[in-house]
Parts: structure tokens; sequence; C-alpha cells
């Protein structure tokens, strides 16, 4: 398969690798310093593109791939709230192909089928109130991440109490104690420490007890061999896609 990469920072080499031990083909690298290569007939021949930039430049490298109906792979976040229903309409009516999810780790897919799981049968016990923390590295822009907001709608679509979540940053160099969310809310606290991967915890918490699921990310090999894989299963399908298609958990 004939790849592209969209985006060459640490997640980006370790696709490459990734992809390259699978017998893949890097056909073409764009960064920064080189956007006008989406023009080039390197870009162009490229079966999937698999993009990792950020919430201000995925929506028009989505655009520049599919003006060459070039697929694209992306775990790019906070896009999807002022782009999500033009994308959509792309992949739906316009013959494009996206492959998106907040997290592509396999771990995480299997934690999510887990949320969904435990946040149906946490229905029917009003007594447990739900919050939310998530731990990334300090270069990590947007807050709370896509995987959490994520696991939130999932628990939201599940657990008829919670009716939103709210979002919390977690400032180490003040003692301030967040309020109180008012009812319905689950708080999702964001913490931002050294070159942590990625850590999500969802705590159910009652007078009698609490009950904690975590997944801890090791490094990030895990989210890059998901988008290889993601993009292995792209270049065989279209539309909108996401790791609910993949896995049939």
């Amino acid at each position: 398969m004939k790849i592209a990469l969209i985006g060459y920072g640490k997640m980006g080499k370790m696709i490459e690798q990734i992809a390259l031990s699978r017998g893949h083909e890097i056909v073409s690298i764009i960064d920064i310093d080189n956007q006008q290569d989406f023009e080039s007939e390197a870009f162009a021949s490229a079966d999937v593109a698999i993009e990792f930039t950020n919430p201000t430049a995925a929506y028009d490298n989505y655009l520049r791939a599919f003006k060459h109906n070039v697929k694209v792979v992306s775990g790019s976040t906070g896009w999807m709230k002022e782009h999500g229903q033009d994308v959509r309409d792309l992949c739906d009516n316009g013959g494009q192909t996206l492959f998106w999810a907040s997290n592509f780790s396999i771990g995480v897919a299997i934690f999510s089928a887990v949320n969904r799981y435990l946040a149906h049968i946490m229905d029917e016990f009003p007594q447990y109130d739900v919050r939310m923390e998530e731990t990334h590295h300090v270069h990590k822009l947007d807050h709370p991440s896509g995987t959490a907001i994520t696991l939130a709608e999932d628990i939201i679509d599940n657990v008829d109490r919670v009716k939103k979540w709210e979002a919390i940053l977690d400032n180490p160099e003040t003692s301030e104690v967040p309020e109180t969310p008012e009812p319905g809310t689950m708080p999702i606290t964001s913490f931002r420490r050294g070159e942590v991967p990625g850590i999500h915890s969802i705590i159910y918490n009652s007078e009698a007890d609490q009950i904690t699921i975590t997944h801890d990310a090791h490094s990030r090999k895990g989210f890059a061999l998901g988008a290889v894989l993601a993009a292995e299963y792209t270049a065989k399908h279209s539309g909108l896609l996401t790791i609910s298609d993949m896995f049939k958990f």
C-alpha cells in the first residue's frame, strides 16, 4: 500500500517505522515547511494519507487530500464541532473517505467498549456520581482530550442522569478547588504533566465505595500501530469510518 504522511512529528515518524515494517511504501511526507507537496504527483499516488497534525490544520488537510481523491486516516481532534457536518457530507455524498478516531490505540478501543458496558450497568445505580480524569504531556494543546470527549459522550448516551460534561483544567500553580458541578454534569479534569502519552480514568463514586477503570498508555507505539491498521482497513472501505467499523466489539 502507498501511504502519504501529513505531519512528521514524533507520531508521524513512529507511523513511518511501523508502516515500513509491515511492507508498505511511504510515497510522500508533508510537514509545515513543504505544504506545496499536496499538489505533487507523489502525494496524489497515495492509497491513503495518515494525518496527525493539530485542530487548526486538520480540516484544510482533509480538503487538500480529497481534492486528489486520496483517502485519509486522521487522529487530529478539535475540528469536528466546526467542520464535522461538512466532512460528513463530503464522505456521504461527495465520494470521499475519512477514517477518524480520537484515539487509535487497540487498548483504548477495548477500554471504550468496557466504558459503554459499565455505563449501561451504572444507569441503574443513581447513588454513584461519575467523573473523568485525563492526563497528557505538556505539549498537548486541547483539553479535554478527544478521547475523553468520546468516552464522555458514550457515558451520556448510556446514563440517563448524565446530561453533559464540563471541562476543568488542573493548574498545579494554584491551589484553587474546582466548583462542585451542577446536577447532571460530569466533570472532566485535564492534567498536563511532562511527557505522559495518555491516561484516562473514569470514576464512579458513592458514599459506600468507588469503581474506577483506567487506560494508561506506556508509549505512542500503540497509537501508531492502530493508525497503520486503520489505513489498511481504509484502503478497502469507503465513507466516514471509525474504530467501531474496524473492531466489532
